[in-house]
């Protein structure tokens, strides 16, 4: 196991037993079952997500994807995982399988950072489902507009720390 597995092992424990001294085993039962339901409910979308990371890894080229979205892409690769970002739907058990597959395939920190930066900031799904019909369309399209350069400018800046500084990240393939 990991550190992250240990240490959400961990925290489990202590939640759990807080749980069971302010609430008794009906807090536990009650804890499992609510666990439960959610497991039930996120499992399709993350077998979903899991499964098009993989098949992504093995149709993906990975010349085109590193020259598209390699360290050598420039801004051009950026704009690209932007664009995709963008364009993606769903939440992060869709976006996170895509990103480690492109990582695997060959794009670069600053590509991946553009695209988590896009997908999260400015995505049109959520613009169109939630922010639109809940904040008014003034609110969401300021909102959406002082945004739009937000995913260039983390792209640029992760590469910037990738070539400057001792942060040199690396994937954890599973092959």
């Amino acid at each position: 196991m990991s550190k992250s597995d240990n240490f959400f092992v961990f925290l489990a424990f202590i939640t759990g037993a807080i749980c069971y001294f302010t609430n008794g085993l009906t807090g536990i039962y009650s804890a499992l079952d609510y666990s439960l339901n959610l497991i039930i409910l996120i499992l399709p979308t993350l077998a979903g997500g899991l499964l098009i990371g993989g098949l992504i890894q093995q149709f993906i080229d990975q010349d085109k994807i590193n020259k598209a979205l390699g360290e050598k892409s420039g801004l051009s690769g950026l704009l690209f995982a932007t664009l995709a970002g963008v364009i993606t739907p769903g939440g992060p058990f869709t976006s996170f399988p895509i990103v480690f597959a492109l990582w695997v395939a060959g794009a670069d920190i600053g590509a991946l950072v553009a695209y988590i930066a896009a997908w999260s900031l400015i995505g049109i799904y959520r613009l169109v489902i939630w922010e639109i019909p809940m904040m008014g369309l003034d609110l969401s399209l300021i909102r959406f507009l002082v945004s739009i350069p937000l995913p260039l400018l983390a792209g640029i800046s992760a590469r910037w720390i990738v070539k400057n500084t001792p942060l040199k990240p690396q994937v954890k393939s599973n092959k």
